[in-house]
């Protein structure tokens, strides 16, 4: 993924009652992006008995690092900008999403 800017407006819960927007923008949509192409690669791979339940669970927990060290805000609102990512980009999308920018994700937020 050429550091292209993507901006992901969210609602999430800050508490029982409580709604705040929060919109990423930039390196932190990008890295939103990395993480659901990673995570929904995994998940679909695995279903198609591709890759081994320890492989999907390698992937997710690389997304979850990129989530953890490159993506501001509360894990509430990582997971509901994540969902809106994932209504957005079908599939095939994510998969061709996947092929042609794993690398470069994983290069532009490490997690070592």
């Amino acid at each position: 993924m050429r550091r292209a800017t993507f901006a992901i407006a969210i609602v999430a819960s800050m508490g029982s009652t409580a709604q705040a927007a929060r919109t990423y923008a930039g390196e932190e949509a990008a890295a939103l992006r990395c993480a659901n192409t990673l995570a929904l690669t995994a998940v679909a791979l695995n279903g198609e008995a591709l890759i081994s339940q320890a492989e999907k669970e390698v992937m997710l927990g690389i997304t979850f690092l990129i989530l953890e060290r490159h993506v501001s805000g509360t894990w509430n609102q990582k997971k509901a900008a994540l969902e809106v990512m994932r209504d957005r980009r079908n599939l095939e999308d994510t998969l061709q999403d996947y092929r042609n920018n794993a690398a470069q994700c994983l290069r532009q937020f490490p997690i070592n």
